[in-house]
């Protein structure tokens, strides 16, 4: 559930009710003509929509770190033909300089939890990019095409690229 609810009443609207959130705060608009029970009705109906979309769209993968090893085993069995196959797989704290980062000699994937809240189709392109780092150590041609095999890279990237020059993070690669 949303800490704060702000309702806001609209002589305009008519019969939709819409909501978002903004920061921790989730907007509801609705017709002013609503009685103070079909307002009640809807601020609950729009927390329950809001918070089923937000699951759904975040990847079970953050749950923690063996779901993060589970989804790279389901991603290396996609696009890899099971052949990158990380030894370990966590979350760590915020890297200053990556969204995660992996070790080919060692098998290991470190993926910062800045990413916690990224769409799952980004978390999936994160883990792609360092699951091809274990068949392909540079960022090389090689390496780039077994990334692409991911339908959403240049998409994710772009995305990765926006969240960190709106937060002023500064992240821009992946390693």
């Amino acid at each position: 559930m949303h800490k704060k609810v702000e309702v806001r009443r609209s002589a305009r609207r008519k019969r939709t009710v819409s909501a978002y959130l903004d920061g921790d705060t989730m907007i509801v608009l609705i017709p002013a003509r609503m009685t103070s029970a079909e307002e009640e009705y809807w601020v609950a109906e729009m927390q329950r929509k809001l918070s089923r979309s937000r699951s759904q769209r975040l990847s079970p993968a953050r749950q923690s770190d063996e779901a993060l090893m589970q989804r790279c085993r389901e991603l290396s069995a996609q696009y890899f033909d099971g052949r990158a196959l990380p030894a370990s797989v966590r979350w760590v704290p915020p890297m200053r300089t990556r969204w995660a980062f992996c070790t080919p000699a060692e098998g290991t994937i470190r993926v910062s939890s800045k990413l916690g809240d990224v769409p799952a189709w980004v978390l999936d392109y994160v883990l792609v990019h360092e699951l091809a780092h274990l068949l392909v150590a540079a960022h090389n041609e090689q390496f780039w095409e077994l990334c692409s095999r991911y339908p959403r890279t240049e998409r994710a990237i772009g995305y990765l690229e926006g969240l960190s020059a709106a937060a002023g993070l500064g992240l821009i690669e992946l390693d």
